[in-house]
């Protein structure tokens, strides 16, 4: 976008959901930059599904090129931030206009989506030779692996084991039970309030003996851990942006999305301080609102003017295997297959892809 004959340049850290959207949107309106530690965009809610069915993730992760065709692409880690540029590991400094951080939770993903689908093959493979399968962790991750794999191998031993008194503590109590229900009806084991300490894990011929907080044994063939990430954050202590972070690690903003205090730089999804669940389809409406806004900058509108977010309501989906999910809303909690056919038959992978112009 021209503003006094010349182009702005936009430098977007993190190439997650939001940051993604947010590059694909912005990619004819300005000099485009997205830095990513990797080279794809990966529709996270889609990971479970992928381990117990591979070939889903051909669908799920997709090259930043496929959808980025006018913007500059940068596979490094971001390691300071200036008034004026963003520096990589690499010795790469990238002069800004304006900034958008969007790093979300830090995962330790490979570089390649060939690399990625390979691992997916991999857990796979995991999961087909197991006869007893240990999930540590009733967040939604621990949940829906647990779904998937009682819903795909229903002759597979799963336990669960949970350090909380519920499963699914970021939602209702209503939608907990439900989903504790429903897992039990298929047969997976789910023990409440017990931690386990990978660390002393012994092995017995072919299983692997696990020993939880209270003394129990529990023994399987394998284990996934399903704990929750952390923030990406840490990185921005050593930046300009280091006082404005919470306590938590989020980056506190206005109501436009922008950093408090800073004219030119804006965050999106995880990482802000929004009081809201931390979830996708937020996250592509931060992405939006942070489209107009900087789209409106660069035509040189109003600030008064600047589109503003409202934090979203509390509504959750958790899927449970193919057919069933558990939705919470503001006014009810309900379970089964209607959820279900919102949510677990595609994981909204089409819908998102078609966000991101690419064939569903």
């Amino acid at each position: 976008m021209e503003s006094g004959g010349e182009t702005r340049r936009i430098v977007i850290v993190g190439g997650g959901i939001a940051g993604s959207l947010l590059a694909k949107s912005l990619q004819f309106n300005a000099a485009l930059t997205l830095v990513d530690p990797k080279e794809y965009l990966e529709i996270t809610w889609a990971s479970l599904r992928n381990m117990v069915e591979p070939s889903f993730a051909e669908r799920s992760v997709m090259n930043h090129r496929d959808y980025l065709t006018n913007g500059s692409i940068v596979t490094s880690v971001a390691t300071n931030i200036t008034d004026t540029e963003v520096l990589m590991a690499d010795g790469h400094r990238i002069s800004y206009d304006y900034l958008v951080i969007a790093t979300g939770h830090r995962d330790l993903v490979p570089k390649t989506k060939t690399e990625r689908l390979h691992q997916y093959k991999e857990d796979n493979q995991k999961i087909q030779s197991a006869n007893s399968i240990l999930i540590v962790g009733g967040g939604p991750t621990g949940v829906e692996l647990a779904g998937e794999i009682a819903t795909d191998f229903p002759d597979k031993k799963v336990t669960l084991v949970h350090k909380g008194p519920r499963l699914l503590e970021f939602i209702g109590p209503k939608a907990s039970d439900k989903t504790l229900r429903w897992l039990k009806s298929r047969k997976v084991e789910v023990k409440l309030e017990q931690a386990v300490d990978l660390n002393s894990t012994t092995s017995e011929g072919s299983q692997s003996v696990y020993k939880t907080s209270t003394g129990e044994i529990i023994k399987a063939d394998c284990h996934f851990l399903c704990a929750g990430k952390p923030l990406a954050s840490t990185w921005l202590n050593e930046t300009i942006l280091k006082t404005n972070l919470n306590g938590n690690g989020s980056l506190m903003v206005d109501e436009h999305l922008r950093v408090k205090g800073r004219s030119n730089v804006f965050a999106v999804g995880d990482i802000t301080d929004v009081p809201e669940l931390k979830q996708g389809f937020l996250a592509q409406k931060h992405a939006m609102v942070v489209a107009k806004n900087l789209k409106a900058l660069m035509r040189g509108g109003k600030e008064n003017k600047m589109a503003k977010y409202e934090a979203g309501s509390d509504i959750a989906l958790v899927s449970l295997g193919r057919r069933d999910a558990v939705a919470q809303f503001p006014f009810a909690t309900i379970s089964g297959c209607l959820p279900g056919l919102l949510k677990s038959k595609d994981l909204f992978v089409g819908k998102t892809r078609k966000n991101m112009g690419l064939q569903p």
